[in-house]
């Protein structure tokens, strides 16, 4: 599969009542998504309430995590980004939850206020100014380095996206891009339909919101990948330069 650089696509979960199009999934419905991405099984989960995500077309091991019971006005969608980097560069950037801003241009600053990096961490972002939302409280959720997923959860704040629940997870493609190959990057996400707003504008919102950072993550991690040839390459020319 060729990686083709900054290409960003999302797939809004839709409810798999016939006839029925995207909306808060109500108990007993199904809500799914399907990204026409990479050819592999989608897993998928169903919790007690008998509500259900169907997972995106990622590999098994991972698409579990993609699974999101989804509740009474709430709304969950997906944001695909292809990165020309190997994995190992996306995720040194990815996993630092006590640095967002170092790709997430809406976020002004970054405390952590419990715990070291771990499950369970707590962070405290503010938000740059200009939109609804001046702070958000975020708890890690899931930090797996081998199989590279981050999962947050937002715990308190002021803003208006309750319950917003983010899985982000990794997937190297090989061949086309710099370094040997490139990352898929998968960021899906539940949250509720803040009062006075409908399920379509919060998706567009939040949409919005994941693409800009998954494209600056893009950029970054591109960058990352050149300063690393750029320096490998200054190395081997002292080298043969030297008697």
């Amino acid at each position: 599969m060729a990686c083709v650089p900054a290409a960003t696509s999302y797939v809004p979960h839709q409810r798999a009542t016939a006839g029925v199009g995207g909306g808060a999934v109500m108990a007993g419905e199904r809500c799914t998504a399907a990204h026409e991405v990479l050819d592999a099984v989608a897993g998928h989960y169903e919790n007690p309430a008998g509500e259900m995500c169907a997972a995106h077309d990622v590999p098994e091991a991972v698409a579990r995590h993609h699974d999101h019971a989804v509740g009474p006005n709430q709304c969950c969608s997906a944001v695909v980004q292809a990165v020309a980097a190997p994995v190992a560069a996306v995720w040194s950037v990815v996993r630092r939850f006590d640095k967002p801003q170092a790709y997430k241009h809406f976020v002004k600053s970054c405390s952590v206020i419990v715990g070291d990096g771990d499950v369970g961490t707590l962070r405290e972002v503010r938000v740059v100014s200009g939109l609804p939302a001046a702070t958000s409280t975020e708890r890690l959720e899931i930090l797996d380095d081998e199989s590279h997923v981050l999962s947050f959860r937002v715990v308190g704040g002021e803003h208006r996206l309750a319950n917003y629940c983010s899985v982000t997870t990794l997937h190297q493609v090989v061949g086309g891009g710099a370094g040997g190959g490139c990352t898929l990057v998968v960021e899906s996400y539940v949250v509720d339909v803040p009062p006075g707003n409908t399920t379509e504008e919060t998706r567009v919102f939040v949409d919005t919101i994941v693409k800009c950072n998954l494209q600056s993550l893009a950029r970054i991690a591109e960058g990352l990948v050149r300063q690393g040839a750029a320096a490998a390459g200054i190395d081997a020319g002292a080298r043969r330069a030297t008697p």
